[in-house]
């Protein structure tokens, strides 16, 4: 149950950013309240998270696949452009969540 929280606070996180660039400065109603559901939801899922997973590896965790997440939605809804630098970045990425999580007796709980 512990990382069905973490992946609701991660897709949560990930839409109220997409949205926050849908709000257009917070000039856009719909996707302004969907910032604030959004990102209070992120918060309590996290939350809910910490409860059981250590606060380093949740947050990376977060974090990391949070970046990698909104680089493809900007890439796909936004049309914004990813160069091999950022493509080899959000692979590092993904690789240290997996060591974290695969290999480190840190993610123990």
């Amino acid at each position: 149950m512990n990382y069905l929280w973490l992946a609701g606070a991660i897709l949560s996180e990930v839409i109220a950013t997409s949205s926050l660039k849908a709000s257009n400065g917070f000039t856009r109603l719909f996707p302004s309240v969907a910032v604030v559901i959004g990102y209070g939801t992120a918060f309590y899922c996290l939350s809910q998270t910490l409860k059981t997973i250590p606060v380093g590896v949740a947050y990376a965790i977060w974090s990391g696949l949070g970046t990698v997440l909104i680089a493809v939605v900007g890439l796909v809804l936004y049309k914004q452009k990813l160069d091999s630098a950022a493509v080899a970045g959000m692979a590092l990425i993904i690789a240290g969540v997996l060591v974290m999580n695969l290999l480190s007796k840190t993610a123990a709980h």
